[in-house]
């Protein structure tokens, strides 16, 4: 019986592992889609060079907004963008939008907040454990880069706090321009993280056009 229970429990194991490999690999093709989407959207050549078709790139070309702030009406669920962080060199697609169907393509970026130029809160969420993986390594004075159609803006992380995750106080105006990440907490938690790990970060220089 001790045999039967121990190979049963084994099964189980494999099982779960196996299951956790699926949704690993499901994730990362999930996000590599989702970053090409929008690499795509923010990475088109100026169309007001002269001299360039709409498909053609040649040296030297400038790359600028495609469109002003006002023609941007992302849709729930698209691909909006780029979030890069200098410190990790990693770029993350932002996905408009948080339900975990967004979550499990990139960066969730919360719908009733603003975006990059608005003056306001702008609220992005994501997976400590995937999106966010080594954000723990993240602290005040370093930044992030948020790239979008019609811009590319510069945040510095100048104070962090942790909330529960209950604690919804954290969506609210804030009368500024402010980049507030937030990814579960503790980093290496097993199971739901009980707390909320928040990051506060504001303007350097924006917008930056490449």
């Amino acid at each position: 019986m001790r045999r039967i229970s121990g190979y049963v429990l084994l099964l189980a194991g494999a099982g779960v592992l196996l299951f956790a490999a699926i949704q690993y690999v499901q994730h990362q093709t999930s996000m590599k889609e989702a970053l090409a989407e929008a690499n795509a959207i923010i990475s088109a050549p100026d169309q007001t060079q002269s001299g360039s078709g709409p498909n053609e790139a040649p040296e030297g070309t400038q790359f600028g907004p495609l469109m002003d702030r006002t023609e941007f009406r992302p849709e729930l669920g698209e691909a909006i963008g780029v979030l890069y962080v200098p410190q990790l060199d990693v770029e993350l697609p932002i996905v408009e939008g948080t339900d975990d169907e967004m979550l499990e393509r990139g960066v969730g970026h919360y719908t009733s907040t603003a975006l990059p130029s608005d003056n306001e809160q702008i609220l992005l969420s994501g997976h400590r454990d995937t999106v966010f993986r080594d954000f723990d390594q993240l602290s005040v004075g370093d930044r992030f880069v948020v790239k979008l159609p019609y811009g590319v803006f510069e945040y510095e992380i100048q104070s962090t706090d942790i909330v529960d995750k209950d604690d919804t106080t954290v969506i609210r105006p804030m009368g500024t321009e402010v980049l507030v990440v937030s990814t579960c907490y503790p980093f290496r938690y097993l199971g739901n993280a009980p707390e909320r790990f928040i990051f506060y970060a504001y303007p350097v220089d924006f917008p930056l056009h490449s």
